[in-house]
């Protein structure tokens, strides 16, 4: 049987900020039968992730295209792969059934056909297929790993988690209060600065829009200095943390946002800090630290079903809402992990 896939695609290579005007709807003819002997997957797409590292791909010159295997260069007119949630609906791969749900990578459309390439059945365990796309997936493997790995914490130091409340930084924020640590987070607006607080738990919140100078609000947050800094933001946040960071202090450089669309806002930290207060600042990627996400698992479950862990989503529905869904991550407009629903079972 085949029928027409919809999928959303570039334009043209995106050098600035993004505009929903970058992306269209395009359409080709899909089978959804997997031909006998080519060990492939057919999977309808449920649930997909809303990424703001994408940008990075859709770049003239991508950076990540040169620098990762896990991120290269999007095309105009593209398929767009993206990390979801999908259901197989026709099976040439002994690994994979009809019914299987499936976590790993798809696409940006309403069906993917694949080899098994990063992807894995998925057990949801009792949890919301959606859970797995952000909080049981990546966004909480990135969260844990960059904690728990990079940071190396102990209890009771002092951390500053910078866009707190996006998609891994309200995760890491979590994690940090239940290991014992004090915990202080940045957000753009006074909804999600109460929301951190009295939801999550983080002891101090602050709106990065409404402070003048940076370094002085985190002095003032922070008067016996940062330990642990994970990054989210780069730019003038990531230079104002590494001036108020304690000795032997360390950095996970997670994401650059404030980075992705504009070259003249980057970070420019006083290097010299770093050496005599013997920083430690590392970049990573999750998929570095697959072999920890049996414990991140475990532990993240744990925290669910016990109710020491809020899970915080922003889902839009249909296929066509990508667009807006992934140009509003740069205004800020999201609260936990962005989700697109492409389609329901």
């Amino acid at each position: 049987m085949e029928v027409t896939n919809k999928y959303i695609a570039i334009k043209a290579q995106i050098d600035g900020e993004p505009q929903e005007s970058d992306f269209e709807v395009k359409t080709q003819p899909f089978s959804l039968s997997a031909k006998p002997g080519s060990n492939d997957i057919i999977i309808k797409n449920l649930y997909v992730s809303i990424d703001p590292y994408q940008i990075n791909r859709m770049k003239t010159v991508s950076s990540s295209q040169k620098a990762s295997e896990f991120a290269v260069g999007i095309s105009p007119g593209q398929v767009i792969d993206a990390y979801g949630v999908g259901k197989v609906i026709a099976s040439d791969n002994p690994k994979f059934e009809k019914d299987d749900y499936v976590l790993g990578l798809i696409s940006w459309g309403e069906y993917t056909i694949s080899q098994g390439f990063i992807l894995n059945k998925l057990d949801p365990m009792g949890f919301p297929l959606t859970y797995h796309v952000g909080l049981l997936g990546l966004s909480g493997l990135t969260a844990y790993s960059g904690f728990f790995e990079i940071c190396k914490p102990k209890k009771g130091e002092k951390v500053f988690v910078s866009a707190a409340s996006g998609s891994v930084g309200n995760l890491v924020g979590q994690y940090a209060k239940h290991f014992g640590c004090y915990v202080v987070g940045c957000a753009g607006s006074p909804n999600k600065v109460k929301l951190l607080k009295e939801k999550l738990g983080f002891d101090e919140v602050f709106n990065y829009k409404e402070e003048t100078d940076l370094n002085s609000a985190l002095q003032r947050y922070f008067p016996d200095g940062i330990d642990i800094y994970f990054d989210n933001v780069g730019g003038e946040m990531l230079e104002a943390a590494i001036s108020n960071m304690n000795t032997n202090g360390r950095v996970a450089l997670c994401g650059i946002i404030s980075e992705y669309t504009s070259a003249g806002k980057r970070a420019a930290p006083d290097l010299l800090s770093v050496i005599y207060k013997r920083i430690t600042i590392k970049g990573f990627l999750s998929g570095d630290y697959m072999s920890l996400f049996p414990e991140f698992l475990t532990m993240t479950t744990d925290h669910l079903r016990t109710g020491k862990m809020h899970v915080l989503e922003d889902i839009s529905i249909g296929l066509e809402s990508v667009p807006s869904a992934f140009v509003g991550l740069f205004r800020g407009d999201n609260v936990g992990k962005r989700i697109v629903q492409v389609s329901s079972e």
